[in-house]
């Protein structure tokens, strides 16, 4: 997994017909703003790229300012390098306990929040669903689905005053793959 490989992660584009912004569209726009080795994986937003630390850092400005101009949406853009996607996908405090994959999500966030925020974050918001926050990330299970879970993007960006955009388990895994991991 080299160093370089980075992996960005756009928020709400091609969901319910909303914001649609082609794959290729994408690509060129990361490959515009000097990265390479440029793959997508779904409709959904992922790309895997190869970035130095200084231009990777850059991405989600560049990215975001891109898509404004030429689609006129707003859409944040949340990088995380190889090795932190590495650490996500082994660190989830739901799979030793036997949790459905498919009930397992990852909310990744633009920045780490703060301690008090995270601790003043209501356990009991969706019964039935849980959430462990670690780092710039939180960590979900929804049994009930996520589109029944009242742990939505809007819950935790308005009280961590910060953006998310969240993936399910399955592609957490497939993007670290795709990264070299």
């Amino acid at each position: 997994m080299g160093s370089n490989v980075h992996v960005a992660l756009l928020r709400g584009i091609n969901v319910g017909g909303k914001n649609k912004l082609p794959m290729k569209d994408l690509a060129a726009m990361f490959a515009g703003s000097g990265c390479r080795a440029i793959q997508t994986y779904i409709q959904s937003g992922n790309v895997v790229f190869e970035a130095n630390a200084t231009l990777a850092r850059r991405v989600p400005a560049l990215v975001s300012a891109a898509i404004a101009e030429r689609f006129g949406l707003q859409v944040p853009v949340i990088i995380r390098s190889a090795g932190q996607l590495g650490n996500v996908a082994r660190d989830n405090p739901f799979l030793g306990k036997g949790a459905a994959v498919t009930a397992l999500h990852v909310a990744f966030l633009t920045d780490q929040p703060d301690a008090k925020k995270v601790a003043a974050l209501d356990p009991q918001r969706s019964p039935g669903d849980e959430f462990v926050a670690r780092g710039s990330e939180i960590y979900l299970h929804c049994p009930k689905g996520l589109a029944r879970t009242k742990l939505t993007n809007a819950y935790f960006d308005s009280r961590l005053a910060t953006t998310s955009t969240v993936r399910n388990w399955n592609t957490v895994l497939k993007l670290f793959e795709l990264a070299g991991g």
